[in-house]
């Protein structure tokens, strides 16, 4: 049996445990042999041969930091890529295919930036050892597949390669001009006019690239990696901070660049996109910082199902012990609702921009969910009703806000989550598996963790009403959907209510039971309407979009249907866009 040991060389800290407490406790040293030692490095360092997987050191060590894992018996050869002695370990790639959008769906932590930075020729492949591999190695390494022809044909440069990374706020850093002269640089293909009418950025061409907000500089690396002249286009993550009308628009975009002659390569996680933009996808399962394999291609409806499913049964492998299902909206109840709170219709001018918000009212329980285009004034809604700006209109009621964008500080998590892990230890903490971040400093959270951090810091306040900015933000698929589980179980547990602003139509879907659409022109004006039922917000809201939503027959997961087909054209003609 493989096995695989890894150290997080940030969480290990000799010093602090007693020196090398996971040396002291190893059966194997303390029969002479040295399996665990200090390293160059002055951490612990594994010898994997000599580990006998006897789960010891990983129970022993007080900050959290070793993992030992029996790798699934199918992975009988070296990686294509491990991070060093004691690193994560990367098993398979996935295979761009001329013609096709290729998606790739997983958890972070599991790899696939790395896939597609090896694919994209951004990092050489080591096999597992020391020092990289060279090209013949890895195409012997893939001997008999279509990896095998891929690396061939990079070797030959048949293969031009346009990537775009997955942190496009590193963008102004690299370039200190315009959104123009940026663009113009990069055009090989002579399509600046096209791409910038198409992507909406006339508005930005003279704008420093620092001045960009995060939706734009993400539209602004989309346009500069499909203007290079390339035949394999690679996105990492292409919607992130962009509305559900801009995710639409740029995956509409990027279906189009793939043909005969040109491969896509997508990953993403927003289920509803990815659905809508591969043709077919690979899964990637594993252990997060520790390993990750990469599953063979499937159709994008079969591979999500899988990936929800949580089984891959060519493989016989299963890396998730419950299956996602996604419940059917209840019928609102005809017995009058017990009213939390009420709004009065109200105006709030911002520089130029004019916000007009109708009245509305709030019923104890009621998770609502807020949906509209970037700055059309979701954001600024929320902070009048928290009283975080314009206090005359805010909510009469304590309120708990969770901000867009999140602040870091020293301070300890476990000291920030004092309240949620006396009082919410089952429903909170546990879930959201943030017991292994308790001694870590605010500042050395990343994006994900952070996000959940803020997530059970909000939701754990004595509050009336909890208001949330974009908790999907930075978290993977089955994240969100942990997320807004946790979101509906606190409300239903507590008897309080919520507002929820998002980008991502499945976890909005998922949690809530009414919708506050907001109708305008970003950056003018925006409208604030009244909350409603699921159904009549989501068929308002899909209207604007023109697509309409089927329900998956295996689980039950919100899907679009393919533009003028026979169910989008009988769902159109009913009037009834969004399932019931």
């Amino acid at each position: 049996m493989t096995r695989i040991a890894v150290i997080d060389k940030k969480k290990c800290n000799p010093h602090g445990c007693g020196n090398y407490l996971c040396a002291k406790v190893c059966p194997v040293n303390r029969m002479g042999e040295q399996c665990i030692v200090e390293g160059p490095d002055k951490k612990a360092l594994i010898d994997e041969k000599l580990c006998t997987g006897c789960g010891i050191c990983p129970k022993k060590c007080p900050f959290g930091a070793i993992t030992i894992i029996n790798l699934p018996e199918e992975l009988d050869k070296e990686p294509i890529h491990r991070y060093g002695v004691n690193g994560f370990a990367l098993y398979n790639l996935p295979t761009p295919l001329f013609g096709k959008v290729i998606g790739i769906i997983g958890r972070n932590g599991i790899g696939k930036s790395t896939a597609m930075k090896i694919l994209s020729n951004n990092l050489k492949p080591n096999l597992g050892r020391e020092h990289n591999a060279g090209i013949k190695e890895v195409i012997e390494y893939f001997k008999g597949t279509e990896a095998q022809a891929y690396f061939e044909k990079l070797r030959d440069d048949k293969i031009i390669i346009s990537y775009k990374p997955q942190q496009v706020d590193l963008i102004p850093k690299q370039f200190n001009g315009t959104v123009k002269e940026l663009l113009e640089k990069v055009d090989q293909k002579n399509i600046f006019d096209s791409i910038v009418k198409e992507l909406e950025l006339e508005n930005l061409l003279d704008s420093k690239l620092h001045e960009l907000s995060g939706g734009e500089l993400q539209r602004l690396a989309i346009a500069a990696t499909s203007m290079k002249k390339a035949n394999v286009y690679f996105f990492d993550e292409p919607t992130s901070y962009l509305d559900i009308k801009q995710r639409m628009k740029i995956s509409r975009f990027i279906k189009s660049l793939a043909d005969e002659n040109t491969a896509v390569m997508v990953i993403e996680h927003d289920l509803i996109v990815l659905d809508y933009m591969a043709d077919m996808i690979h899964l990637m399962y594993g252990h997060e910082s520790v390993y990750g394999v990469v599953s063979g291609l499937k159709t994008t409806k079969n591979g999500i199902n899988v990936y929800l499913s949580g089984f891959l049964k060519e493989e016989n492998v299963r890396f998730r012990d419950n299956a996602i299902k996604f419940e059917r909206h209840a019928q609102q109840k005809e017995s009058k609702p017990f009213i939390l709170t009420e709004w009065e219709g109200f105006e709030h001018s911002l520089g130029r921009f004019r916000l007009n918000a109708e009245s509305g009212l709030l019923s104890k329980g009621d998770v609502v969910g807020i949906l509209g285009q970037n700055g059309i004034g979701k954001t600024t809604f929320v902070k009048i009703l928290a009283g975080v700006i314009d206090e005359k209109n805010k909510l009469n009621l304590r309120v708990s806000y969770k901000p867009q964008y999140l602040e870091a500080s020293d301070e300890l998590v476990i000291t920030a989550l004092q309240r949620a892990i006396q009082k919410f230890e089952i429903e909170i903490i546990r879930p959201l598996n943030l017991k292994e971040l308790f001694m870590r400093k605010i500042s050395e959270l990343s994006g994900g963790e952070l996000q959940k951090v803020a997530i059970a810091h909000c939701l754990s306040q004595d509050a009336d009403i909890y208001l949330m900015d974009e908790p999907s933000a930075y978290l993977d698929v089955e994240q969100r959907l942990i997320v807004a589980k946790v979101i509906r179980d606190v409300m239903f547990t507590t008897g309080k209510s919520a507002m929820i602003v998002d980008h991502d139509l499945l976890f909005i879907d998922s949690l809530s039971d009414k919708l506050l659409i907001f109708e305008g022109i970003p950056a003018v004006q925006g409208l604030a309407k009244s909350p409603m039922s699921m159904r009549d917000g989501m068929n308002a809201f899909l209207r604007e979009l023109n697509i309409t939503f089927r329900r998956d027959e295996e689980n039950h997961r919100p899907r679009i249907n393919k533009e003028d087909s026979v169910k989008d054209r009988e769902q159109k003609a009913e009037g009834k866009l969004y399932y019931s």
